[in-house]
Order: C-alpha cells, then structure tokens, then sequence
C-alpha cells in the first residue's frame, strides 16, 4: 500500500514536469506559428492551443461515459469551465494585467456567456418542461454540437479577416516547420503530463474514499485543466495576452459543445442528478463576471484576478461542505 502511493506520488512530479516543459515549447511554437501564417494569436489561443489543451477532457468524457460514470463527465465539464476562469485566469491576471481586445469583448467573451446557459438550460428539463427527471439526451447533444459548427464558421470567417489585416506583422521565432514540430512536441508534453497527474491524483483521491462528483469537480477538473492552466500562466509570463484569453475561451466553448456533446451524441442521455443549484450558477456566473471585468476597462488588472481567485476558493468551499 505504502508503495503504491510512492509510485502514485512519483508519477505525479513526472507528470508536472512534463506539463511544465510542454506548455514551455506550446506557448512558443504557437507563437509562432501565428507569426508565420500572418494571424492574429488570439485565433491560434481559440483554436490551436484551446482544443490542443482540451484533448484530456474529451478524453476523459468518452472513457468515463463509456464506462457509465456520467456524474465524472458533467463534473469534468463544469468544473473544467469553473476552473479555466476563476482560477487560471485569474492567476494570470494577478501575474501580469490582461489586456483584452474589443473583439473579444464583444463577440467571444458573449459567446461563452451563450453557451455556458445553453448548458444551464439543458439541465432543467423538470422546470421547465415538467419532466420526470433532467436528462441531456442525445439530441440535446447533437444541437450542442451544431452550436459549434457555427463557432467554427465564426473562426474561418476571423481567420480570413485576420490574414487580410494582418500581412505585416514581426518576425516569427523560428520557419513554420520548426514552429509546427515545437507546437505538437509541447502538446504531447501537455497531454501524456496530465494523463500522468490525473490518473495519480484520482487513484490517491479514491483511496481516502472522497465521492465521485467531488473528484470529477476537483481532481478530475483541475487535472485535466493543467494543460490550460500551465499553458496559460507561461504565456502570461511571457506577455502573450492574446493567447492566454484565446486559450480559455476557446476551452470552454470547445469543453461544453465537443467534450460533452460527442459523447452524449456517441452513448447517449446523461442524468445530472448530483449536481446543485451552486454549481450551474459558478458556471455561467464565471463567464459573465469575466464580462463585466473586461467591459469595465478593457483589462483584468490584479485586484480583478485576486477577486477571482477568492471567488474559486469560496466555491470549492462550498463543493467540500455540500
């Protein structure tokens, strides 16, 4: 037994290593792999970097959910979300201020609002339809997924525009091959990393006899949230805002339509019997409060990030007490 949490233990520092490392070469082959194709970076956070580090929740999603866990694949999901604005932006905010574009203010930050309640909406099929039970059932999953068809053609349209406007932009750090080979190097670093983390945090976690849905919101969330969180803090320690906000957003859209929606799509209806009233309003209240940080002055300064890492710490209170 003893042995076994040594391993569990080593495991776990080999994995933040790996994390650690990866999100180092992430950050920079994304970069510049941005300054190679003349695209803005807060594209490349929204697509490249926010599905590349969402690759551990859909993960988890189809092997929890094939499994039959479903507490593990929402808990994942809205903890992921939880996590990726109170806590990582928030860190990176009180690193280093954010600047945030009007673009983003006005068009992606909303569009996480949207889908965050569209998810909300889904869990109350008892309110508002006077069912038996709340379920989101498989077409519930297939609209999610073609609410990201549409993200998707928003991206192509941003990353016409975006090449258009921006033919002039600095040097890339290194050729496009190079830049492709350091991005999917650090990627693999970010995902084997987090495998490594999560499946030692969950088997240490199991052992003290801690439950499912507190697992999936913590263990689980934070664990596969490191690719964003690490890739996260390096880039705001570098001075690249763009990707830091680009990450998040593009995260939590692609956690609620992709990690949630295919596997409902593939297994089909999931209950949300465990989760509570607290947890759906975190979800939704974390995006608009990001909204109502970003429209204030156009930037999260560190008081607004501290304010958020005190709002993640009051609602994980309320996660262990619950």
């Amino acid at each position: 037994m003893l042995m076994d949490i040594v391993w569990q233990i080593i495991l776990l520092v080999v994995g933040f290593v790996l994390l650690i490392k990866g999100a180092d070469f992430f950050v920079d082959g994304a970069a510049s792999t941005a300054t190679n194709f003349k695209v803005s970076k807060t594209l490349i956070g929204l697509t490249i970097i926010a599905f590349g580090t969402s690759a551990p929740e859909l993960a988890v999603s189809i092997k929890a959910l094939s499994s039959g866990s479903t507490d593990m694949v929402l808990g994942n999901v809205i903890g992921s979300n939880i996590l990726n604005i109170l806590l990582i932006l928030g860190l990176a905010a009180f690193i280093r201020p954010l600047a945030i574009r009007k673009e983003t203010i006005r068009k992606e930050i909303p569009i996480c609002i949207l889908i965050s309640s569209l998810l909300v909406v889904l869990f109350l099929d008892v309110q508002l339809n006077s069912a038996e039970i709340n379920q989101i059932t498989r077409s519930d999953g297939v609209a999610i997924l073609l609410f990201f068809c549409i993200f998707l053609y928003y991206l192509i349209s941003m990353a016409l525009h975006s090449r258009d406007k921006n033919k002039k932009r600095e040097k890339p750090k290194w050729k496009l091959g190079l830049s492709l080979l350091f991005t999917v190097l650090g990627l693999a670093g970010i995902v084997i990393g987090s495998n490594l983390v999560v499946d030692s945090a969950s088997s240490l976690a199991s052992a003290i006899g801690i439950s499912e849905r507190v697992i999936a919101l913590t263990v689980i969330a934070l664990g596969t949230s490191l690719p964003e969180l690490v890739t996260t803090v390096v880039a705001a320690k570098k001075g690249e805002t763009e990707l830091v906000l680009g990450n998040i957003l593009g995260s939590n859209i692609f956690n609620i339509c992709v990690v949630l929606g295919i596997p409902v799509a593939i297994f089909g209806a999931v209950t949300p019997g465990a989760f509570s009233v607290i947890d759906l309003v975190a979800l939704v209240g974390s995006a608009a409060l990001l909204f109502i940080f970003s429209v204030t002055n156009h930037k999260i300064n560190r008081i607004e990030g501290g304010l958020m890492l005190l709002m993640f710490a009051t609602y994980y209170t309320l996660v262990f007490v619950a």
